[in-house]
């Protein structure tokens, strides 16, 4: 699975949209130290061989998340076998000594537990949801098949033939997703971001044995690893625990990771047209680069993420009710921060064109939002409803072991820290009109952009060109 497949549980995301919807209404700040409450017993250590450990306790119900995290993905692969940090994630579950080829989930199952793994361009991650009395045989399976993987050719062939038709589902057979990823690969003019974690389609049908486990032996180390556990445990407990089995695995080489490319200055801006009989309405959509949490100055990381917030998120985005509800102009509009990667970042902005309307017009009423906002900025009330909403999903997702898990495993394997991944409502209080008005000149830069356009096109009657009436049914 990558990374894009993940969704909340439907049952979280209805009552995060209630308690938001609460938040919005409201027009004081909520109290910074309720945020904290469900983290302020967060522990945090490293075994002797380099694995990092963190633990959350939440003694609600004797269940617990089990999630290990590899400072390892998709921007990490050598030129030309792009796809195989993916395919190495299928891979693992194959099987090793003690467990046969397939039975890893099974065992999962029998246990009453379910179990996953996602890939993205910074980190891979293995993980289960377990009775807490499970907890020590999921780490021991864990352990095993860190160091211990087994691949047979003919499952390596098999698995091969599933993720090529995974990108095909997912990317060939979709022309938004053609689209998406030609822009990202123009964005990224040398920084591996822009290639796709599903891989190449001609690259992934190279992809062997021997590609799998060189990749595997470089990067599937317990020194590698940050393991994070949620649920109904101690620290005392989980240390234990992990001593008992990661605990016994040996360390690589201290440097895993390789420098990557830096991505030059860019200096114009880019455009990608597509033209596709299948797509059902004609859409614009733009990328630009930005900084991610990890790499943006103090500040702008969260200034961004509100201004995405204020400027396209939802119904009562300026990007929406000016192009949807005003002018009519758009079926849809909207758009996001992307501020997760350990390198960087990318904000996105798109439209949908509303039945009878141009393409073109679209276009220019969307980069009429986006100039009117960086010329006037945003508003007081605009601020701190877009403040107190996240606030609030974030209050939220603390009730969540599974949220809380994410949360501070992809913080640490994207380069920050406990005190960092806990202090982002701070710091988000800090936030001003005037800091998100300088990130929206600074960063809605159309030279640092990529625009695709998405232009449905007339099929072509089979036939028709080569046999004229012959190729018509009576």
């Amino acid at each position: 699975m990558i990374l894009e497949q993940l969704s909340s549980p439907p049952i979280w995301r209805a009552r995060l949209a209630a308690i938001c919807a609460i938040a919005v209404a409201m027009t004081f700040a909520l109290p910074i130290n309720f945020t904290r409450a469900a983290s302020s017993a967060v522990s945090h250590f490293k075994l002797e061989n380099g694995m990092e450990v963190v633990v959350i306790p939440d003694h609600r119900a004797p269940v617990v998340t089990h999630m290990v995290w590899y400072r390892v993905g998709a921007a990490d692969e050598k030129r030309g076998v792009s796809g195989i940090a993916h395919f190495l994630e299928h891979l693992m579950f194959k099987g090793t000594k003690k467990i046969a080829p397939g039975e890893f989930s099974k065992i999962i199952a029998r246990n009453g537990g379910q179990d996953n793994a996602f890939t993205g361009q910074d980190a891979t991650s293995y993980f289960q949801r377990v009775a807490k009395d499970r907890l020590a045989l999921v780490m021991e399976m864990e352990a095993d098949r860190m160091v211990n993987l087994r691949l047979l050719d003919k499952d390596v062939v098999t698995e091969r033939k599933v993720i090529l038709e995974e990108r095909r589902s997912r990317v060939d057979n979709d022309p938004a997703n053609i689209l998406g990823e030609q822009m990202t690969a123009a964005l990224y003019q040398s920084h591996p971001y822009g290639i796709p974690i599903l891989g190449w389609e001609h690259e992934i049908r190279k992809l062997d044995r021997k590609a799998a486990l060189e990749f595997y032996e470089r990067y599937y180390a317990p020194n590698n690893t940050i393991l994070v556990v949620a649920g109904d445990v101690t620290a005392e407990n989980v240390r234990k625990l992990a001593n008992e089995t990661y605990g016994k695995l040996k360390p690589r080489s201290d440097r895993i990771r390789a420098a990557r490319p830096k991505e030059p200055p860019h200096r114009a801006p880019v455009r990608v047209l597509l033209d596709d009989p299948r797509a059902g309405r004609a859409t614009v959509q733009r990328f630009y680069l930005a900084p991610s949490y990890n790499s943006a100055e103090p500040g702008e990381a969260e200034a961004l993420d509100l201004m995405m917030k204020i400027v396209t998120s939802g119904t009562t985005s300026r990007l929406y009710k000016r192009l949807v509800v005003e002018q009519k102009k758009a079926a849809s509009a909207g758009g996001w921060f992307s501020g997760s990667g350990l390198d960087s970042g990318r904000l996105g902005v798109y439209a949908v064109a509303s039945d009878g309307v141009a393409i073109v017009d679209v276009e220019k009423a969307l980069d009429a939002v986006l100039a009117e906002f960086i010329e006037n900025g945003a508003s007081q009330k605009e601020l701190d409803r877009a403040r107190n909403s996240y606030i609030a999903s974030h209050i939220y997702g603390g009730d969540s072991q599974v949220s809380l898990a994410r949360r501070y495993g992809w913080g640490l394997v994207n380069g920050r820290t406990i005190a960092d991944v806990e202090a982002w409502p701070e710091r988000l209080e800090k936030i001003t009109v005037e800091d998100v008005q300088r990130v929206a000149k600074k960063y809605f830069n159309l030279d640092q952009s990529v625009t695709g356009v998405l232009r449905p096109t007339e099929k072509k009657k089979a036939g028709a060109e080569k046999a004229g009436d012959e190729g018509r049914k009576s």
